[in-house]
C-alpha cells in the first residue's frame, strides 16, 4: 500500500449517530465498512471508494461523504473481497414489487422511517405518486 495521499471523497460515519446495527456492512462491496466495539468503522480507508451505496440504508444518517486527504482508493486490495462477497451473494429485492435485483436495477430508499430498495421500475410513482 502507498503512503501518497489525496484528496477524495470518503465515507465519514458519526460515532454517535450510529447505533452498530450493520445495515451499511452489506452494501458495501469493497469491504471497508465493518462493526467494531458495537459501532460501524470504515477499517481501511483504501477500501473506500466513496461511491456512497451506504448512505441510504443508514436508517438513523450517521453515515456521510466528506472530501478529505486520505490514501487513494485501492483497485487490487479491494479485488479478493468483492469476489468473496460476490460467492456468497444474496438478492435483494424491492420493497414495492417483489423485484429481485437480479431481474431490475435496486436503488436504497428511505420511506415510512425504513432503509430498504426499491427497483428503478417503482422509483417514478414513488417521486411523482
Amino acid at each position: 500500500m502507498s503512503s501518497e495521499t489525496i484528496t477524495r471523497q470518503i465515507v465519514r460515519i458519526d460515532e454517535a449517530l450510529c447505533t452498530g446495527c450493520g445495515v451499511c456492512v452489506s452494501p458495501c462491496a469493497e469491504g471497508a465498512i465493518q462493526i467494531v466495539d458495537g459501532k460501524a468503522k470504515v477499517i481501511r480507508e483504501e477500501l473506500c471508494d466513496g461511491a456512497g451505496f451506504c448512505l441510504g440504508v443508514c436508517p438513523t444518517g450517521a453515515l456521510t461523504l466528506e472530501e478529505r486527504e486520505t490514501v487513494p482508493f485501492d483497485h487490487e486490495a479491494a479485488e479478493p473481497i468483492m469476489a468473496q462477497k460476490k460467492a456468497n451473494y444474496i438478492a435483494q429485492h424491492c420493497f414495492n414489487c417483489g423485484a429481485s435485483e437480479d431481474a431490475a436495477p435496486l436503488l436504497p430508499v428511505r420511506t415510512k422511517g425504513d432503509s430498504t430498495w426499491v427497483c428503478t421500475r417503482c422509483l417514478p410513482a414513488l417521486i411523482h405518486g
